[in-house]
């Protein structure tokens, strides 16, 4: 068993929190725009450290995160804790912000909320065939809701691999968004085995998944608003 903490929490962008960020960090706030952006920003990675500092018995203020990404050697792969064996994933869409946390599987979580995307579009990039198929034949009212559900547990998979959007996600075959999430088939040279999927209760209006590259079964707890 593979024991996940999922912790959610409100954006704000609060000063005691920014007082936490690094230099870079502090840099990257700099450069959003929207005032939401920067309080999404803000908010997981004072949660992140909120949270390991608990779990390591580090101090908040001594946490410093590696961007190094292992597919390329840039500083975009997914923040990590160096030295430590937890793993940990950050998500945010809306008014949602996700932090997964777990000790020895490699791990992401995602989070959408639901909007007026073009999802017919955006299937042709995000959906294998099988996967149009089953979304084509549901009600017009289930559509909407059914992609977003694919697309995070897809989000999160490639967030556990470290790929992000390097990988192609229409390679990645599902089971149906109503049944429960597993990954069906994984054509490419992305593809890893074994992988476990779980969705997540973010609310009405949001889908969210995670993922963990593991063949034991997932115990998820959730914790925040």
């Amino acid at each position: 068993m593979l024991e996940c903490a999922v912790h959610w929490a409100a954006p704000s962008d609060d000063p005691a929190m920014r007082d936490l960020l690094d230099a870079a960090e502090r840099e990257r706030y700099d450069r959003f725009r929207r005032p939401a952006d920067r309080a999404r920003f803000v908010t997981g990675r004072f949660l992140a450290r909120t949270v390991l500092a608990e779990v390591t018995g580090l101090a908040e203020g001594d946490i410093r995160f590696s961007t190094h990404c292992p597919h390329c050697g840039a500083s975009h792969g997914k923040p990590r804790l160096p030295g430590h064996r937890v793993d940990f994933s950050l998500s945010h869409s809306g008014d949602r912000v996700v932090l997964a946390v777990t000790e020895g599987a490699d791990i992401g979580v995602d989070v959408e909320q639901e909007s007026d995307r073009d999802i017919e579009r955006l299937a042709e990039m995000v959906l294998a065939a099988a996967e149009r198929e089953v979304l084509a034949a549901l009600p017009p009212e289930r559509r909407r809701s059914a992609f977003h559900a694919y697309w995070s547990r897809k989000e999160a998979i490639l967030k556990a691999t470290g790929h992000g959007l390097a990988a192609s996600m229409s390679a990645i075959r599902l089971s149906p968004p109503d049944a429960p999430a597993e990954v069906v088939a994984w054509d490419g040279e992305a593809a890893v085995s074994p992988v476990r999927l779980a969705d997540l209760s973010a609310g009405p209006g949001y889908a969210a998944s995670l993922a963990a590259l593991t063949g034991r079964p997932l115990k998820i707890t959730e914790q925040g608003p």
